[in-house]
């Protein structure tokens, strides 16, 4: 009779639990019938705006949380002072873009016909809106950065003069500053635009800058790297088999799966890192999205921050080669480790300033691995570092987390598949980072944030405060 009774109820229980999740999975389901990407963000604006007003007027004398003398030294760390709608990571969890975990968001997004990943465009669609994407929709969004995706002759003659020794980021920040010649927000802003519509510009300015993105990126490339030259967009493809395409790897299905995959989980990563932070920090003076994101991809070119996966390759590579053997065991990685930190360096690609656990978007990677290249000696290699370093970490006691983060893995995939210009790879992060810090200055001005001003103070000054005290 209990086994009865209790096997009668378990789909009752099962169905109680179903119920909350298929309601939280219905809040990302849009029920407008706007069919392009613009028209849905005009539609959402005063639903914000509202919000905003509401959560000011109800909570705008809370405090948000305290700060302290070692906050303000430590690069403000842990400091909650700034609004970014787009994603929250989170300790645990990891990043969530609009709420949608990674896996929920390579599971619930559309994907191109063939292809095993979603895409940049729908996940645009999905930071835009805080809604998954139809099909249709994430098309849509295609057809319209395919259609804008054309460079100014002068751009092109200035990449192209560019001597081989100028870094990739620093001429990919050159051209981004040069494409600003056509900003539509500079203009109207010029013309006395009305600020409440400060916002149109500013998405028109977005989506010119993301569809000439991978044209100023694979020039750079092939200028470089390869033989200078170049193909264009097709207009039946999706953003990232282009960019596979421009690149010179377009045939390989997997090349294309991976720069759909990689270009989403780079792409944004809260408001506090510095890519992010630069380009809001220079957007609150209303400077155009041309302006804002070349700031940001002056901070991503810094070793503590986008550089730090092609330094994960190089250590890597240089652990080999002392070493003597592409694939090291548990013991040599172990001693190689500790040698690293006694000599007072780091191991890089381990450990991350909020995350408390492994990175989801390592995971993510370490899965496409898993399935198209197992047998890959380099990827052996950060798959045995995965099992050594975390213990490693923990024993030597300075790491808070010995987890890895996204950098540990990343140009290990790239190099799999002939990619191996690794000062390139910050030129790839950037190309991603752009989905998601212009995704919210097109908000920021949506909803008319002002201008970022922190407080600031002298060491002299905190003296006399605590003096007094």
């Amino acid at each position: 009779m209990f086994s009865l009774c209790s096997a009668s109820s378990a789909p009752i229980r099962s169905a109680n639990r179903l119920v909350p999740a298929l309601a939280a999975l219905a809040r990302f389901k849009s029920t407008s019938s706007a069919t392009s990407l613009k028209q849905r963000v005009e539609e959402l604006i005063p639903e914000k705006a509202a919000e905003v007003k509401e959560v000011k007027q109800k909570y705008g004398d809370r405090v948000l949380g305290e700060t302290t003398v070692n906050m303000a030294y430590g690069g403000m760390r842990g400091i909650k002072g700034m609004i970014w709608d787009t994603s929250l990571l989170d300790a645990n969890e990891g990043i969530r873009f609009r709420g949608l975990s990674i896996p929920e968001v390579q599971e619930q997004l559309p994907k191109p016909k063939g292809a095993s990943e979603t895409t940049p465009e729908a996940l645009f669609w999905l930071l835009l809106t805080g809604e998954v994407p139809t099909q249709e929709q994430a098309q849509s969004v295609t057809d319209e950065l395919n259609a804008r995706a054309s460079l100014p002759d002068f751009v092109v003659d200035l990449i192209d003069r560019c001597p081989s020794t100028l870094h990739p980021m620093s001429q990919f920040s050159l051209a981004v500053n040069a494409l600003q010649h056509d900003s539509l927000f500079a203009k109207a802003y010029h013309e006395g635009i009305n600020r409440k519509n400060y916002w149109d510009p500013v998405y028109e300015d977005s989506l010119n800058l993301l569809a000439k993105l991978p044209l100023v990126a694979s020039r750079i490339y092939r200028n470089v790297f390869k033989d200078g030259k170049h193909s264009s967009i097709d207009s039946t493809k999706d953003y990232s088999q282009n960019f596979a395409n421009l690149l010179g790897y377009g045939e390989n299905n997997e090349f294309a799966d991976l720069m759909r995959l990689y270009l989403v989980i780079h792409s944004d990563h809260e408001g506090g890192n510095v890519s992010a932070h630069t380009t809001h920090l220079v957007g609150s003076a209303l400077s155009d999205p041309y302006l804002s994101f070349a700031a940001g991809l002056n901070g991503l070119a810094g070793p503590l921050h986008g550089l730090a996966n092609q330094e994960v390759l190089r250590w890597i590579m240089n652990m080999q080669k002392e070493i003597g053997t592409e694939t090291p065991t548990e013991d040599q990685i172990r001693d190689y480790c500790w040698s690293t930190l006694n000599s007072g360096r780091v191991v890089p690609g381990y450990g991350h300033a909020v995350l408390r656990k492994t990175d989801p978007r390592y995971m993510a990677q370490r899965e496409f691995a898993l399935k198209h290249l197992p047998e890959d000696n380099l990827f052996k290699t950060v798959s045995t570092l995965y099992k050594v370093v975390p213990g490693v970490l923990t024993e030597h006691g300075k790491t808070k987390n010995p987890w890895p983060n996204v950098d540990a893995h990343s140009g290990v995939l790239l190099r799999h598949y002939g990619l191996v210009e690794q000062d390139f790879y910050t030129v790839l992060f950037g190309v991603s980072r752009a989905f998601g810090v212009l995704s919210q200055l097109v908000w920021d001005r949506a909803l008319g944030f002002s201008i970022e001003r922190p407080k600031s103070l002298t060491t002299e000054a905190i003296r006399k405060m605590f003096e007094k005290q």
